[in-house]
């Protein structure tokens, strides 16, 4: 099933702005200042955090489950690192810190399935091009 987005861009960059839907229910807008300074609204460089976050969770919470332990949870948060390499920005890093609740097993197990996870997840295979993409795996206590 094919997924879908959309975005339009008013104005110069520096002082345009933009729109984006990404499904049914996800709108925002951006700025040069939300993207690239610390303004107020979104940017793309969030809809990729999202997407990788959510996409490494449910990966890896399918490998727990077909492991034979299904999660109670697994959450995830994604920091993604845009900064300029040879004048252009870049996506240069993706910091994934995730925090399981799995009944019954040990950090390393935990560990293990995570770093599978981030290896075969969708979106990290689409963001491969990106030089540092960092894993921080954990359970809760």
């Amino acid at each position: 099933m094919p997924a879908r987005g959309s975005a339009e861009w008013k104005g110069d960059v520096p002082s345009g702005t933009g729109t984006f839907t990404a499904g049914d229910s996800i709108r925002g807008g951006y700025t040069y200042k939300s993207r690239f300074e610390d303004g107020p609204g979104s940017n793309p460089e969030q809809l990729i955090a999202a997407a990788h976050a959510a996409c490494f969770s449910m990966a890896l919470s399918n490998l727990l489950a077909q492991a034979g332990s299904p999660p109670e949870s697994v959450h995830t948060d994604a920091t993604v690192t845009l900064r300029p390499v040879d004048g252009v920005p870049t996506i240069t890093k993706i910091e994934l810190v995730t925090v399981g609740r799995v009944p019954g097993m040990d950090d390393a197990t935990f560990s293990a399935h995570a770093s599978a996870a981030k290896a075969g997840c969708p979106v990290s295979r689409a963001l491969a091009g990106v030089p540092e993409i960092t894993l921080e795996a954990s359970l809760a206590q």
